[in-house]
């Protein structure tokens, strides 16, 4: 039996909420791009989850929490910092110097340039790449987690990869340059 004052029972939130912490945590960090704001946004989005969990009848969990995760993200984003919602894509800013020059592994310079150009990507651009890259998205999981249309997650998608992989090659391209000089 459910104590009304506690909310929904443990089992509801253990099957809903629990499952896509992970995940939950990886798109916050992604849209906040600061793991202590992105933990932030974590338990803001758990609580909202908890609170309305009965609401949740059926369907994808996993995008059910996702979209309360990025609410809550662009929630905070609009407070903290309003200026990375309406920031355009500007190669020349956004294309950053590899720092790490002891980095010999090449798989390591590979994550790193990645990651760096992730990072560079305007918001929904980003946000979709990750949805559908790292945590595995349909295009309507997607679609639901960020309210919007089937086709504009097609178009965000597209932008994001060839956005990503022009910065890659820059990066890639400005490493061989300061190899070939050291």
């Amino acid at each position: 039996m459910q104590n009304e004052r506690l909310g929904p029972d443990a089992r509801n939130v253990d099957e809903i909420v629990l499952p896509h912490l992970d995940a939950a945590y990886n798109l916050a960090r992604w849209l906040v791009r600061n793991p202590p704001d992105a933990e932030d946004v974590v338990q803001e989005a758990c609580l909202r989850a908890v609170r309305f969990a009965r609401g949740f009848r059926e369907g994808n969990a996993r995008a059910w929490m996702l979209r309360i995760v990025r609410n809550v993200a662009y929630s905070f984003l609009e407070k903290k910092r309003p200026s990375e919602l309406t920031e355009e894509f500007n190669e020349t800013l956004h294309v950053t110097e590899q720092g790490d020059a002891e980095t010999d592994l090449v798989r390591s310079v590979e994550s790193k340039l990645v990651q760096e150009a992730l990072e560079a990507l305007p918001a929904r651009f980003r946000e979709a790449v990750i949805l559908r890259e790292l945590e595995g998205l349909s295009y309507k999981e997607i679609a639901d987690v960020m309210e919007i249309p089937i086709g504009t997650v097609m178009s965000s998608l597209t932008r994001g990869r060839e956005q990503l992989r022009k910065l890659v090659l820059a990066s890639r391209r400005k490493e061989a340059q300061r190899a070939v000089h050291d």
